[in-house]
């Protein structure tokens, strides 16, 4: 088990993608491509939102012309241009506008508004479409942040890029962290994969210096007392090991700041290797090499939207099914 952590650590040379089986028990199975059930979790694709809308198709203009008015500071954000708070400022401070008319808190927009922020016009989409998820093989010495005053390399260096919208991270891994991370181009999305009521699972490859005692294997699972509140996992398996380190799987249903290295220091352990495999259903594809990404299907987002408990609605799901209808035919 010990070289199966090594090799989910190091990522293997290729471009399989993970198998997933359907489950009831309380550890997640694999029942499909890079996703797997989520017991413990409660039970789109966009395009660039500056794009030129010239070439849509008619059956789309027809849904969006029949869509209900939508909240802008919502619609922005779904489409990645900001958090919904990010926009909200944006407007208080002038740089959206409606119509050519400076933007209100609280503004309804409909198919027909021309909406611009920073003097720049924004193509809305109404009609429904499949959100965009991308799996990105963090490395160590990486820094989840598009801002860094010591000027890290980023990971935001590596991602395909998103025709004038932008990817937003579904929470973050530390500097000397690898493994899963999870990028949305939906900022609805992103705030519900992270949000605790998801109540979505993290499952870690841990390497300590040395090996649990049972009395420490114990203490982790009932719970410690961290300075920003109690933290327990809710599973902990032995992956082996030689010599000084040994291998541990681990996982949490939490996403604090170096919470897992915090736990094992708390009872005097070092972890001196940390990578994340899983987070909710998505499981990290063991040969998708360190610093690639992967996209996941419409499928796989629609079994991710049902993990959260938000399940696709009728349109978004007549949308992939339509858009998968379009590939078999190219």
């Amino acid at each position: 088990m010990a070289k199966n952590l090594e090799q989910a650590e190091s990522g293997i040379q290729g471009g399989h993608r993970t198998e997933v089986a359907g489950s009831s028990a309380p550890t997640a199975k694999r029942r499909g491509r890079g996703i797997v059930d989520q017991p413990s979790a409660e039970a789109a694709r966009q395009k660039g939102p500056f794009r030129n809308p010239a070439g849509r198709g008619r059956d789309e203009e027809e849904e969006e012309g029949a869509a209900e008015p939508q909240k802008l500071h919502k619609m922005l954000a779904q489409m990645g241009i900001g958090s919904r708070r990010e926009i909200e400022e944006w407007i208080v401070a002038g740089r959206v506008s409606v119509n050519n008319e400076p933007a209100h808190t609280g503004q309804r927009i409909g198919p027909r508004d021309r909406v611009k922020v920073n003097g720049k016009l924004v193509h809305l989409r109404f009609a429904p479409r499949i959100p965009k998820v991308l799996i990105y093989h963090k490395p160590e010495g990486e820094i989840v942040s598009r801002d860094d005053p010591e000027k890290r390399p980023s990971v935001f260096d590596h991602l395909p890029r998103v025709l004038n919208g932008r990817w937003i991270a579904v929470g973050r891994l530390d500097f000397n962290t690898s493994g899963l991370l999870l990028f949305t181009t939906n900022g609805e999305l992103a705030n519900k994969l992270m949000h605790p009521s998801a109540n979505l699972e993290r499952e870690y490859a841990v390497r300590i210096l040395g090996e649990l005692t049972e009395e420490q294997r114990q203490s982790l699972l009932d719970g410690l007392l961290l300075e920003d509140g109690p933290a327990a996992f809710n599973a902990i398996t032995d992956g082996g090991g030689e010599g000084a380190n040994h291998w541990y799987k681990v996982t949490i249903t939490e996403g604090r700041n170096r919470e897992v290295r915090r736990m094992f220091e708390m009872l005097g352990l070092t972890v001196s290797r940390l990578t994340r495999l899983r987070y909710g259903p998505v499981v990290l594809p063991p040969r998708l090499l360190r610093g690639k990404t992967m996209e996941l299907r419409d499928r796989e987002v629609l079994d991710l939207l049902k993990a959260i408990g938000a399940p696709a609605s009728r349109e978004i799901a007549q949308a992939a099914a339509k858009r998968a209808m379009r590939r078999k035919q190219r």
